[in-house]
């Protein structure tokens, strides 16, 4: 009878709808892929990239970085990042995800010689093929990168503002949390503000809560990506929940980085007993060998969460995307229909 009970299980997750708020473009080109792109633009790749197994292969938070960027190399056109968004939102769909934003990096785009323009062309195309093939639903988050610095995010949030798209739909940050201060920040995220752009920012993943206490203090950010260190503050907890913020859950990333040693000690949880919005993503999913269906999967195992909670969590997810109030809408009832 259990196993049974186990195989509805699957089976009712396999089939919800899902949502991904947090996926770092560059970071879920497969290692197969890297090593097309990598020939189609005749880049060498360090054989110290990958494992003995084909994955890729880093140790720590620093390292995980500095992989990042070597894979981020093997582009080099805007054709390349149609080909990175496709296959990552076709992935996306063969485990029901019916809509999904991703961080994008004018940052390492520019250092592979791609400007603004031609990425966007690129990851636009990438979402329209996507969406007429699989029926997902794509969009676009600008981020700047911390430890580049405010004087660069400015540039790159001003190129945003500059060149709308209707599938850019918010702006955010990635990068080392360990690099100048939120508040050194502000005027970067008040320009996406006042351009009419949501914003979300990295905080709280790998420093503790004061990190998110100067996201939701200092910047205009209805999201934070991670934030899961906000455990340790019980008032930054009910801030949380009285300013309205959604926290970005990546499980699989948090424990592959170490941050937290295993699920008992994963706070996921407990942030949704204090009635803190969240959702459930995979971050840069063959870094971390996951998916956002593997999330869902692994959550319901080690959490315990039934069907009914994964569900809540897709529809507070779509609730906190950036998209449209029109397509928001439409794809909330398509949650609630299920």
């Amino acid at each position: 009878m259990a196993k049974f009970v186990n195989y509805k299980m699957q089976s009712r997750i396999n089939k919800l709808p899902k949502i991904e708020l947090h996926s770092h473009l560059e970071g879920t080109i497969k290692p197969e892929l890297a090593h097309q792109l990598a020939k189609r633009n005749a880049i060498s790749l360090d054989y110290c990239l990958f494992d003995d197994n084909g994955g890729y292969a880093w140790s720590n938070f620093a390292s995980f970085l500095s992989a990042y960027d070597s894979v981020s190399s093997c582009l080099r056109k805007g054709e390349d990042y149609r080909d990175i968004t496709y296959n990552y939102l076709k992935d996306c769909a063969g485990e029901n995800v019916i809509y999904a934003e991703t961080f994008i990096s004018p940052d390492h785009a520019a250092e592979c010689g791609i400007s603004y323009g031609d990425m966007i062309k690129g990851i636009a195309q990438g979402i329209d093929d996507a969406e007429n093939d699989f029926e997902i639903i794509g969009r676009i988050i600008v981020t700047c990168v911390r430890h580049l610095g405010p004087a660069q995010g400015l540039n790159v949030v001003q190129t945003m503002v500059n060149n709308p798209h209707p599938y850019v739909v918010g702006f955010g940050m990635g990068g080392d949390e360990n690099a100048f201060t939120l508040e050194e920040f502000a005027p970067i995220f008040n320009v996406a503000e006042k351009a009419g752009y949501p914003c979300t920012v990295h905080a709280g993943e790998i420093c503790g809560p004061e990190n998110v206490w100067d996201a939701i203090n200092y910047l205009p950010v209805s999201r934070i990506g991670h934030g899961v260190q906000s455990i340790f503050d019980e008032k930054l907890l009910t801030a949380i929940v009285n300013r309205n913020i959604h926290l970005e859950i990546c499980p699989g990333s948090n424990l592959a980085l170490g941050i937290f040693h295993d699920w008992v000690d994963h706070p996921l949880p407990r942030l949704i007993s204090r009635g803190i919005s969240v959702s459930l993503n995979s971050d840069d999913p063959p870094f971390f060998h996951t998916t956002v269906g593997q999330e869902y999967h692994d959550s319901a195992k080690n959490f315990e969460l039934g069907d009914e909670v994964l569900k809540s969590i897709s529809l507070m997810a779509m609730e906190a995307s950036f998209v449209d109030t029109k397509t928001k809408s439409k794809l909330v009832n398509k949650i609630k229909n299920f």
